[in-house]
């Protein structure tokens, strides 16, 4: 037994469940219609119950993960979509192809699905509705779709029925959704019987024995971002973001919902190679993408979380000309594609929060930022500059001059820009939109409706210029950069500024539950790469892993933009590790999750798309101990020349961070990597074919 968080989870796996007696709300089952996956491993029952009211439930392998739940809505007139319903057609599919990613973390990714839809009729009223279930060997979507009809034209929807009634207790990770701070929290584990009340997704739990699960949502578009909210011991129900009128969704006929998915795997590792959140969205819209660039990244950022600049104008403006000329530089000798430069235009003085963000233009840089010159000399040395739309969280007033905004990154040759939402909660006033009176004000939800809606306006937008876009602060992604795929990646969890002066720090088991969590919605620009890693002082601040662990990070964390994010002096006096930032890859063909355990370690290899190396990440909690894989991902009959970068045999994240060393090996796939991680320590390894 290794520690108090090994007992924690053996406590948690053979919890009891308290609630074995709990009676389901869903009636028995008078008829049903069942769906399975193509290797029948998995099974979905969909059907009515003895009350009318539709249900579904999931088996695998014939044990019951999902019992019999609810499906359907409710109107704000009062009426319910899903009870006291019949079924008017059925139809089931079978749909098999494999679709190339312009970028991301694989690049084939098979699509095979058996699909059933269910056509069904209010008895009362005649509204109707479909039900679309496609189940993979290793997941289940499930949406809603209403088609045009004369019963049904504009739909407000006050609640969705949506539930997932596990058939048992288990493990589970969570975050609490509702809160001020959005997604930026720490992963809390508990029984699932103990979950919160209101709990945001991607959402985790482990059985005893298997298998694993993770409830999310896919393709968010023109919808409210769903929740989760407990209704039982082991239930939870789709807890749409309100509008401040009450209503849950506004829309109009024919409309569909997102799609309600459940990752399925047996073992935690399984859950990282699931592409099923991409598989249901729509294939690319915006055609030749080649503009679209992938790429590693530097940035005047880390210094004002430090303290040492600032955002705002003044004495110790960070987003001057001369800083940035010094991180172009940098950049450009080391290889990187882009510098990142915060605080560049006007809006950051005084107290831009309390103010909504209404002083910032998007268009108007600081007297000390010569766009025009520091862009130019950026091509010359053959770097792009990173453009910031920090927001406020004032939606009408960057959409004001977002066409303008992202035309003038354009025109001086970006390619991509972060945006930012900082603000908690709701975001600032809307000015018009369902509900809104002619000079009334309402605050909206950062994951209702009104900011889906925002976010796909500004993705769009940028695409029309060419512009990728990099969210912080924003909605959670549900795989949409298969559709938009200059949506490249996002912020959505708590990230490396807290491991800043900002505080307190993550932990050292954030990053082996992100893996586990957040990751599994896609990309996150964590903004790795810290090596002064004693630079925030109080040991609750510090940045909670070895310099072995930050290198780790650029295979675990999958982003297509990865930043080095400390300031550039602090990497010279280890510019041997700093080599293994330089190599890495973000564009990969291939993705090999070797060993996990949820909270407490990950290790994952990854295939550079544009040559023949590998690269391998393992990050471990707090806790020492060995790395044992097999090597079988390598190409047989090939001999290969392992470059380690490890900890050192006294590296400690607390007490000695930066103690590395490195190392070669020549090895096969028929071989095993067998390597000691510190606490809070880590490994990468890059992997490339001997002459």
């Amino acid at each position: 037994m290794k520690n108090k968080t090994a007992l924690n989870r053996m406590f948690i796996l053979i919890v009891v469940a308290i609630a074995s007696g709990f009676l389901s709300s869903v009636a028995v089952a008078q008829s049903s219609i069942e769906v399975t996956s193509p290797d029948a491993r998995s099974k979905v029952a969909v059907g009515i119950d003895a009350d009318g009211a539709l249900f579904y439930s999931i088996e695998r392998s014939g044990q019951s993960i999902i019992k019999p739940s609810r499906l359907g809505i409710v109107l704000a007139s009062g009426d319910t979509l899903g009870a006291a319903v019949r079924v008017l057609e059925r139809k089931t599919t079978d749909h098999d192809e494999t679709w190339t990613q312009p970028w991301g973390e694989i690049a084939q990714i098979r699509d095979h699905h058996r699909q059933l839809k269910l056509s069904i009729e209010q008895i009362d009223g005649g509204q109707r509705m479909d039900i679309v279930i496609r189940v993979f060997n290793n997941g289940v979507g499930i949406r809603y779709e209403w088609p045009e009809q004369s019963a049904l034209k504009a739909i407000a929807i006050a609640d969705e029925l949506t539930e997932f009634r596990f058939a048992r207790d288990g493990a589970a990770w969570w975050i609490r959704a509702y809160e001020w701070d959005r997604y930026e929290y720490l992963y809390e584990a508990t029984p699932l019987s103990r979950a919160g009340a209101l709990l945001h997704t991607p959402f985790t739990a482990e059985f005893k024995d298997g298998p694993v699960v993770a409830i999310h949502e896919a393709a968010l578009v023109d919808y409210a971002g769903m929740s989760l909210k407990r209704t039982g011991p082991l239930a939870y129900k789709a807890d749409l973001a309100p509008w401040s009128t009450g209503v849950r969704v506004y829309a109009e006929a024919p409309a569909r919902s997102p799609w309600r998915v459940l990752l399925i795997g047996d073992h935690p590792a399984d859950l990282i190679e699931n592409y099923v959140v991409l598989n249901l969205n729509e294939p690319n819209r915006l055609g030749d993408v080649s503009w679209v660039e992938p790429g590693k990244y530097i940035g005047i950022w880390w210094a004002m979380h430090l303290t040492k600049w600032t955002w705002g104008s003044g004495p110790n403006h960070g987003a001057t000309t001369e800083h940035t000329r010094k991180y172009i530089d940098f950049a450009a000798e080391h290889g990187f594609s882009g510098v990142l430069v915060e605080g560049w235009n006007v809006g950051w003085d005084g107290d831009w929060l309390s103010s909504g963000g209404k002083s910032f233009s998007f268009v108007t840089p600081y007297p000390d930022y010569n766009f025009e010159e520091l862009a130019e000399y950026a091509r010359q040395r053959g770097v792009r500059l990173i453009g910031h739309h920090e927001t406020g969280g004032n939606p009408p007033n960057y959409e004001a001059e977002m066409d303008s905004a992202f035309a003038l990154m354009a025109a001086h040759h970006v390619r991509s820009v972060k945006t930012g939402y900082v603000q908690w909660g709701t975001n600032f006033p809307r000015v018009d939109g369902p509900g809104v009176a002619p000079g009334d004000t309402a605050r909206e939800w950062n994951y209702g409706q009104y900011m889906v809606d925002h976010y796909q306006k500004t993705v769009e937008t940028a695409a029309r210029h060419q512009i990728a876009i990099n969210i912080h602060e924003g909605v959670k992604d549900t795989g949409l950069r298969r559709t938009y795929p200059n949506l490249m990646t996002r912020e959505a969890a708590r990230g490396q500024e807290y491991n800043s002066t900002l505080g307190p720090g993550n932990g050292p088991d954030h990053i082996p539950t992100l893996a586990f969590t957040r990751m599994l919605a896609g990309p996150m620009d964590f903004t790795p790469g810290i090596f002064d890693l004693d630079n925030s002082g109080p040991l609750a601040n510090k940045v909670p892993t070895t310099l072995a662990g930050q290198l780790a990070l650029y295979v675990v964390l999958y982003s297509p933009l990865q930043m080095a994010a400390d300031l550039p002096e602090n990497y010279p006096p280890y510019m041997d590790a700093f080599q293994f930032i330089k190599d890495v890859p973000v564009d990969w063909s291939e993705t090999k999750a070797l060993e996990g355990q949820i909270g407490d370690f990950v290790t994952i290899a990854r295939k550079d798309r544009h040559s023949e190396d590998w690269y391998l990440g393992a990050k471990t909690d707090g806790a020492a101990r060995v790395m044992d894989v097999a090597l079988d991902f390598l190409s047989q009959g090939n001999r290969y020349t392992a470059t380690l970068y490890r900890d050192a045999q006294n590296a400690d994240w607390q007490t000695n961070p930066t103690a590395y060393q490195i190392e070669t090996r020549n090895v096969t796939s028929a071989d095993r990597l067998r390597v000691p991680l510190a606490p809070g320590g880590g490994l990468a390894v890059r992997f490339t074919p001997s002459e």
